[in-house]
């Protein structure tokens, strides 16, 4: 039904530009098949097949929030890069307190590769603030943050979260 609707609003389209300025060129308007994407513009460098596997598979942490665990899929950011890398080395224990009833914020003790963005933030998303606070969220906010990741499963993450400061621990994906 959707295509139909697609291909109707095409149609259209493509009739209100024939008959507006269509005088000037007998040649008739192309239109797209309607289960086709526009084609992609040539690349001026061929594309050359990555060497490592690794760095195609997206970056997982384990993030327990008191006792419940929780997998988070990094962001293809440096700072979650740096950040993984760190929790590789050791896991990393913080204590998050709340902030304005949709969020809970506290300090890495180290500073990360700031990229902040104007951002709006949906439940489960972790960001970097001011370069060295981890931020996670049970609500929205928007402001400018760097993006770090996101929690894969949402099930039990209010729960989890609460009231009150949490102690989040920061680990490999097992």
């Amino acid at each position: 039904m959707r295509q139909v609707k697609r291909w109707i609003a095409v149609c259209l389209l493509a009739g209100l530009l024939t008959g507006c300025g269509a005088a000037e060129s007998s040649a008739p308007a192309a239109t797209p098949a309607p289960d086709t994407a526009p084609a992609a513009a040539p690349s001026a460098t061929p594309e050359t097949p990555s060497e490592s596997t690794e760095e195609e598979s997206p970056m997982k942490l384990t993030v327990t929030v008191n006792d419940t665990p929780f997998t988070a899929t990094l962001a293809d950011t440096e700072a979650a890069r740096t950040l993984a890398d760190k929790v590789q080395e050791e896991a990393l224990t913080l204590t998050l307190s709340d902030y304005a009833g949709f969020e809970k914020v506290g300090s890495l003790g180290f500073a990360l590769p700031a990229a902040d963005r104007q951002t709006t933030t949906s439940a489960g998303d972790m960001v970097l603030y001011q370069g060295d606070q981890l931020v996670i969220f049970y609500g929205s906010n928007s402001w400018s943050y760097t993006r770090l990741g996101r929690i894969d499963d949402l099930t039990g993450w209010a729960d989890a979260l609460g009231s009150g400061d949490v102690t989040v621990t920061l680990s490999p994906a097992e």
